[in-house]
């Protein structure tokens, strides 16, 4: 294959990923839903990783140690929710390559993360509430292990946004926001 062929070959399967599989479900081009969707578990998360830390600070802990497992639970739903988008924005990309790679880790990672939660919202659940109690430190070290691979799982997010270029509207459509009116 000649310079010109490859270079063809690629500028199509960059095309190729920043075009949704279906707009209707993954966002329309250059506006993918899976980033606004990821904001629902991160927020939550963070936030009852927040209340696990303050239910050791408080008098009465038991209002945070639920508080905390119900937004573990709402971080659940709303992960399986942008799962479902990104597993679609995956499809755009094609195999084989480095942003495909990044991709499937990414997705594996927040697979596990998903799981971990879950299994910390059970777990939870499991011990019950009659105490009153705070966060025990295992559920609490679940969390801020859980949150840590969140993380490291973002980054990648961001590598596939902003260094790849995944489902982010190509640079030619881009330039017309820094066009400048000419006066009439």
């Amino acid at each position: 294959m000649t310079a010109d062929g490859e270079l063809d070959e690629l500028d199509r399967e960059l095309r190729q990923a920043k075009q949704p599989v279906s707009g209707a479900l993954a966002g329309p081009y250059g506006h993918p839903f899976h980033p606004i969707l990821v904001t629902v578990p991160i927020g939550a998360w963070v936030s009852s990783l927040v209340f696990d830390i303050a239910s050791h600070i408080v008098d009465r802990p038991g209002f945070l140690a639920r508080g905390s497992a119900w937004l573990l639970a709402i971080g659940v739903l709303g992960a399986l929710a942008a799962a479902c988008v990104g597993f679609l924005d995956l499809f755009a990309i094609p195999s084989g390559t480095r942003a495909f790679r990044t991709a499937l880790i990414h997705m594996s990672l927040n697979l596990a993360v998903t799981a971990a939660y879950a299994a910390g919202f059970a777990w939870r659940q499991s011990a019950g509430y009659a105490d009153g109690g705070a966060v025990p430190p295992g559920r609490l070290a679940l969390s801020a292990v859980a949150l840590a691979a969140l993380g490291l799982s973002g980054y990648l997010g961001g590598k596939l946004a902003y260094r790849y270029g995944v489902r982010v509207a190509a640079e030619s459509d881009q330039a017309a926001g820094y066009r400048t009116r000419r006066p009439a």
